[in-house]
């Protein structure tokens, strides 16, 4: 572990335990003295979903980048987790994904993701946080105000209240403070109170529901490092069906409807929601298997982007990170790669030479900006297949879902065009890459458009 010599950068201050804010505070740690984690909510030595995390208790995979880049983080951490039963699956050959009418070719990719339950992960990546000797988390304890300078151009350190006594409030100083605490984050309403301006925002409704259970694994019924994706076909169809292996010999199954067109928590209602998916085979899977779990329900209203990067005036030592940067539609599955993702550009912002006079926070949001752009154009185009999704559409979206929906046919046989959809979707190529025309001439090849016809 390397500090950093600079007398300014003793300690940071980071909001929020959930995993951006662990992955910024592992990155922090590199670079500042001593660093602080403040988490409101009560946290245990054992993998748990916690009050202000409802999305934890369902369906999580982790994108190849983002396995990548925690690896890096964390050495070794990928055998601890596999150790304890999560499951690693080259995503080309271990998927069987029907989507727009057909099952997509299966081929070793060479891109390896992991499946576990978020809460296994998190538990991991948090024991590894807390024995960074220079990080200290401290829980149940809750920001409530940024402490700045007499001239608020500066953040000096954030207001805590120890929620275990009283919410006795103390101010705790600090050098660099990052509010990591996702989508709900106070630092619009901090920085009105301020006086500066709020960060422009894109948001695009989509009125995401889902619906998840854990049953037994029945290794007969799929091999235990497979998994199956159902999805109807847009924009007619709304509704997907997604069947992960996770730990302790557990199928983690989520339902997922778009457009207000929620999948039913209920007993008979869960199982019947599969059985009238476009393929019965997940179904076939799960009536002769046992439950394990109640079914937990949750919605997703919107795509929310907060674009910090477009401000010019914003508070010295003060930045913000993850979900409270930017918030996808989790049926795409990028929300955790993204994450870790700003945690190292916010490294490589630390890392570099200062030039010039350019703030801290212009640096990295900048930079942050570039890394949030790739999982948005992804999740916003898919999301714009609907005519009910509501918000700015970007220009030529209709003619590129058009192109995609083509792409999405060739994968059924094309191993080479599956390759680089798989590459894109695990954040590791531009959506743009699917416009090369090595790729393009095999999406409109003539079997391509046979596929299409058979389809229609």
């Amino acid at each position: 572990m390397t500090h950093h010599p600079d007398a300014s950068r003793d300690h940071a201050v980071v909001i929020g335990g959930s995993l951006a804010g662990l992955f910024a505070a592992r990155v922090l740690s590199d670079h500042y003295a001593h660093v602080t984690l403040l988490e409101r909510d009560p946290v245990h030595d054992r993998p748990e979903s916690r009050k202000g995390q409802p999305q934890t208790r369902h369906l999580h995979a982790l994108l190849a980048q983002g396995l990548h880049s925690i690896t890096h983080l964390f050495p070794g951490i990928d055998q601890a987790l596999t150790g304890g039963g999560a499951v690693l699956a080259d995503m080309g050959e271990a998927m069987h994904w029907y989507h727009f009418g057909g099952y997509r070719t299966r081929f070793t990719s060479g891109l390896v993701g992991m499946m576990m339950s978020r809460p296994f992960l998190e538990w991991h990546v948090r024991r590894r946080v807390r024995a960074l000797p220079n990080v200290t988390l401290r829980a149940e304890h809750a920001a409530r105000a940024l402490a700045t300078d007499a001239s608020r151009a500066a953040v000096l350190g954030v207001e805590v209240a120890d929620r275990r006594n009283g919410n006795t409030l103390r101010t705790l100083r600090a050098d660099l403070v990052v509010d990591a605490t996702g989508r709900g984050s106070a630092t619009p309403r901090w920085l009105a109170a301020l006086g500066y301006p709020p960060p422009p925002e894109s948001e695009v409704t989509v009125r995401v529901g889902y619906a998840t259970r854990f049953y037994r694994r029945r290794p007969e019924a799929l091999p235990e490092n497979e998994m199956m994706l159902i999805f109807s076909t847009p924009p007619a169809g709304k509704h997907l069906t997604a069947l992960l292996p996770v730990e302790g010999g557990r199928w983690i199954v989520t339902n997922g409807g778009w457009c207000g067109d929620y999948p039913p928590g209920d007993e008979a209602g869960f199982l019947d929601f599969i059985r009238r998916m476009p393929r019965p085979d997940v179904y076939e899977i799960l009536r002769q298997a046992e439950p394990l779990s109640e079914i937990v329900t949750h919605r997703f209203p919107s795509n929310l982007r907060r674009h910090y990067e477009k401000l010019n005036r914003f508070p010295a030592r003060y930045l913000v990170l993850g979900d409270a940067l930017a918030s996808f539609n989790p049926i795409y599955g990028q929300g955790m790669t993204s994450a870790v993702l700003q945690a190292q550009a916010l490294g490589a912002v630390l890392a570099a030479p200062q030039r010039g006079a350019q703030p801290l926070w212009r640096a990295f949001f900048r930079r942050a900006a570039q890394v949030v752009e790739i999982p948005w154009q992804l999740a916003v185009g898919e999301d714009f297949r609907y005519p009910e999704t509501e918000g700015p559409k970007p220009p030529f979206t209709d003619l590129l879902n058009r192109y995609v929906a083509r792409v999405h046919r060739a994968t059924h046989h094309d191993p080479v065009v599956y390759a680089q959809f798989l590459r894109t979707m695990n954040l590791k190529t531009p959506p743009r890459s699917l416009l090369h025309p090595r790729i393009a001439w095999r999406v409109f090849r003539p079997r391509a458009r046979t596929d299409e016809r058979a389809a229609s």
